[in-house]
């Protein structure tokens, strides 16, 4: 009986092995999948590729899978970690930001449309009106701190150093004359704050998913007019001229793709092609 049951302790622990070490083989020779993983923010990323997917893709031979995020971190720590085979999301000053602190090696491809930054208000009916000492939300991560800066600047509300451009800090004001109170939080949090701010300055992504319309609830609106905050899609250096990815840029500058863009936002995105 003992000499039995250890014989066959024995073949099953055998038989454990070889099918761990054959399941292993078969993981080693796994082939990577034909299926294009974009990482997007929801609004309007998503939705432009969602209508790239069911509209256009197919002609191509492209099949592609939409993974959405709801924050700005993410989708380059997925891209970087391999979860995605590229990310549509961000904006030039955005990503030299994130390769500068991360050391990412990624390539921004073509510019594919623009979200206007905007100046928002639940009180405040013009810019003109924002009252002095007044709280105001701008966004946190440095590209569109300055951004939001430069907005203000360029509406009045405050004077920076000449020069600083899309860099500019809070220490770079060199005139607040309303006394004006900064409020830095990340850009999804925004549109929340503006219950407890006199205004705050929204990325057009957020204020859309929200229910505003920038096109016509915002104070003061970005122009597209050379505008570097064109967002585009971005994949690890290297892979550009992977057929999935060309296929995508090709769809995303399209004559279709143009349209559906003015259509849908009317004006509240801004196609940058």
């Amino acid at each position: 009986m003992r000499r039995r049951s250890f014989a066959a302790v024995l073949a099953a622990a055998t038989l454990t092995l070889g099918l761990a070490a054959c399941g292993s083989s078969d993981d080693s020779e796994a082939k990577p999948t034909d299926t294009l993983k974009v990482g997007v923010s929801p609004v309007p990323h998503g939705e432009i590729l969602k209508y790239v997917q069911d509209n256009l893709a197919a002609a191509e031979g492209l099949k592609l899978e939409i993974v959405e995020f709801n924050d700005y971190i993410q989708p380059n720590v997925a891209l970087s970690e391999k979860q995605l085979g590229a990310n549509y999301f961000q904006h030039i000053p955005y990503l030299e930001e994130e390769v500068a602190a991360k050391g990412y090696k990624f390539t921004a491809l073509k510019p594919v449309h623009i979200e206007p930054l905007g100046v928002y208000s639940k009180t405040v009916k013009a810019i003109a009106d924002v009252p002095a000492g007044g709280v105001v939300g701008i966004p946190n991560d440095p590209s569109n701190s300055g951004r939001a800066l430069n907005l203000l600047a360029k509406n009045g509300l405050l004077t920076l150093k000449d020069g600083v451009g899309v860099k500019a800090t809070e220490k770079d004001i060199v005139a607040n004359p309303k006394n004006l109170q900064f409020k830095a939080l990340e850009a999804a949090q925004l549109p929340r704050s503006l219950e407890d701010t006199a205004i705050s300055v929204i990325n057009g992504n957020y204020a859309i998913e929200t229910g505003l319309k920038p096109a016509t609830d915002s104070l003061a609106l970005e122009t597209g007019d050379d505008n570097p905050y064109a967002n585009l899609v971005v994949v690890r250096t290297g892979e550009e001229a992977d057929e999935r990815v060309v296929k995508l840029e090709k769809l995303l500058h399209s004559p279709e793709v143009k349209k559906f863009i003015e259509e849908k936002y009317q004006g509240s995105v801004l196609a940058a092609f």
